[in-house]
């Protein structure tokens, strides 16, 4: 196995350069295609971050295994995949709003060990590796304090379908805006996650997001001292189902909030 220090020493710069092709494109946006719904985007700078991160992880471990948001995929048994998102935050992106990421993590023997997640706007580096602490541009961050939710700010998204699970999002959220000082929505799962790690936000919750929007931020926030399950406090699923992650203090108490028997139809999702 090599090393998680190795193995972040690796990425890091890769991430970083991704992040310049982003900014290379940012305001001057070539081509936009629409994927599961008119609202639901790729660009030009998705296909052009993805493709470089996969060639240079290729490149160094080519038996890797890699699951990738725009298709990139590298579908092996290697015991390391990399789950990679080259652009979270699409809209925001082709709407020039500064608010995106590159987001990569690593698992290990299907645990993640390694997660990065760079927002190339701000110049904001969140990185994390397996029991050492979770950094942004080099300084460690944990999570807020607060321990209650009447103290709190929580971070959501919303669905990109109008299904059977839409106006139910809508519920979630006004029983959290009455217990709560607000909730944001960003459009940056991986970023959400990032910061509740810096203490910014002091929950998140969203459901039926994806691996590549998850898995760097997980385990960022989690080693920052979050604590991060699915909404019934069971393991996060890897496909991004349900996610529920907040400071140790509020967390009894989202799960209160989401537990409903109201909201059992989101156990659709898997």
């Amino acid at each position: 196995m090599n090393s998680s220090s190795e193995l972040l020493n690796f990425i890091r710069p890769i991430c970083l350069e991704a992040g310049k092709i982003l900014n290379k494109s940012f305001g001057e946006i070539q081509y936009i295609k629409d994927k599961s719904t008119a609202i639901d985007l790729c660009t030009n700078a998705d296909i052009e971050s993805e493709r470089f991160i996969t060639k240079s992880i290729l490149k160094k471990y080519p038996t890797h295994s890699i699951v990738a948001e725009e298709g990139s995929d590298n579908k092996t048994k290697s015991d390391y995949k990399w789950v990679i998102d080259p652009l979270d935050g699409t809209t925001n992106y082709v709407h020039n709003l500064p608010i995106f990421s590159v987001s990569i993590g690593l698992q290990y023997k299907n645990e993640t060990i390694l997660g990065i997640v760079y927002n190339p706007a701000a110049d904001k580096l969140f990185y994390a590796t397996k029991n050492e602490g979770a950094f942004l541009n080099n300084e460690p961050i944990k999570t807020s304090s607060s321990k209650a939710l009447s103290e709190c700010i929580l971070a959501t998204g919303f669905p990109y379908t109008h299904d059977k699970y839409y106006d139910a999002s809508f519920s979630i959220f006004k029983d959290f805006y009455d217990k709560t000082q607000g909730l944001r929505r960003l459009g940056v799962a991986s970023l959400d996650l990032c910061f509740v790690a810096m203490g910014r936000f002091d929950g998140f919750y969203e459901f039926n997001l994806k691996p590549w929007d998850v898995c760097a931020g997980a385990i960022i926030a989690s080693e920052a001292g979050a604590i991060c399950s699915d909404w019934n406090n069971s393991l996060i699923p890897f496909s991004g189902s349900r996610i529920l992650c907040s400071n140790p203090y509020i967390h009894k108490e989202m799960l209160t909030v989401l537990n409903n028997k109201k909201y059992s139809l989101f156990y659709d999702l898997k």
